[in-house]
């Protein structure tokens, strides 16, 4: 009985081994042949003859870095991202908001990441555009032989503006193996395109790729990332929290979020449009003399703890500041405090869900 048992436990291991194998082998990367569906060009940075997009996303709306310079570590040694890696940043860099399209492609076989970041180059410079910052290998600055995963190490080009977590790619598809394998010959370039209604930022990041595993097929092929942010104006959906709807939350559940209320991205300065968030909760204090209140930052939680918990704070003060020093407001009545992203209100998985946890909360202290 003992002997058929153990008979049936080595069945039931082996029978387990074979159907992941094979479904690990069916996942694995494959050569190109065509677009992933939904997938296009941007026209400002068309594709390198013969290559097929392996990975894309577009956003209608967000906030893009683009560095002018090499990273560099951070000068706090403790300073961490979202997988505990060393952080590093550009000492110079443009900070632009609009329409980011983020296209990865696979190129033919035999191509190298200079010969197609040249061709890049030959097109943007074609439509008027202007490099302002060019780099390759270790001269970018961070890891160059990561992409955009790994953990407990430097910072990469990539991971500077995203990381594993933000794809959407499946495990060992086409797209995820061109974004997060090991990288070899890293190019990079940004470029600055006049457009109508404002200025155009493309930056390209070409590799070879380098894996022996699940992404073996595309061992050695070049990858060209292509991000584009376009000039658009921010859709306005938000509507402006008025006083007396603030004073009825404060009262009903003595606390209110607010999305009116604007930052650069990682700064503390308060952006002009949140001016009249601004007034309303200045209008509220005014008909509510002995109402004091703690005014929370909050954070999503793309960067380190710590890191999130200044940011917060600091926004926090200067929400404060300017009610104090813009419309009078007695700063004895007002708390600054920072959450970081210790109090999300919806999923940090993607970007709709982000922008949701990034927020000031009035909380009601008598």
């Amino acid at each position: 009985m003992h002997a058929l048992k153990t008979t049936a436990i080595k069945f039931f291991w082996a029978g387990l081994v074979l159907v992941l194998t094979l479904r690990l082998a069916a996942a694995d990367a494959t050569v190109p042949t065509a677009d992933i569906e939904g997938a296009a060009d941007n026209q400002l940075a068309k594709r390198y003859e013969g290559s097929f997009i392996v990975s894309y996303e577009k956003l209608a709306f967000t906030d893009f870095s683009v560095p002018l310079s090499p990273l560099k570590p951070s000068a706090d040694p403790d300073a961490r991202d979202a997988m505990n890696n060393r952080v590093f940043a550009p000492d110079k860099k443009a900070e632009v908001e609009g329409a980011l399209t983020r296209i990865a492609y696979v190129l033919p076989a035999e191509r190298s990441p200079l010969e197609v970041l040249r061709n890049y180059q030959d097109v943007v410079e074609a439509a008027g555009g202007e490099i302002l910052f060019e780099c390759k290998k270790e001269e970018c600055g961070g890891a160059a032989d990561r992409s955009s995963s790994g953990g407990g190490g430097d910072m990469s080009l990539t991971m500077y503006s995203f990381h594993e977590s933000d794809l959407k790619d499946a495990a060992f598809s086409n797209g995820a193996c061109a974004l997060t394998s090991g990288i070899n010959d890293q190019r990079y370039f940004s470029a600055k395109v006049p457009q109508d209604g404002g200025d155009a930022y493309v930056t390209v990041q070409t590799y070879s790729m380098t894996d022996d595993l699940y992404c073996k097929e595309l061992n050695g092929r070049t990858v060209a990332v292509v991000q584009v942010l376009e000039p658009k104006a921010r859709d306005k959906k938000m509507v402006v929290v008025e006083a007396a709807k603030m004073a009825d939350s404060l009262s009903a559940t003595g606390s209110i979020s607010l999305y009116g209320i604007f930052f650069d991205t990682d700064k503390a300065d308060i952006k002009p449009e949140s001016e009249p968030t601004l007034k309303e909760i200045s209008t509220l204090l005014a008909n509510e003399p002995s109402m004091a209140v703690i005014v929370v930052g909050h954070t999503d939680n793309q960067g380190a703890f710590d890191y999130n918990l200044d940011l917060s704070s600091r926004r926090a003060q200067a929400v404060k500041a300017a009610l104090v020093a813009k419309y009078g407001i007695d700063g004895a009545r007002l708390t600054a405090a920072g959450a970081g992203m210790m109090a999300p209100v919806a999923s940090n998985e993607d970007e709709a869900g982000r922008a949701k946890n990034r927020r000031v909360v009035l909380v009601k202290l008598n």
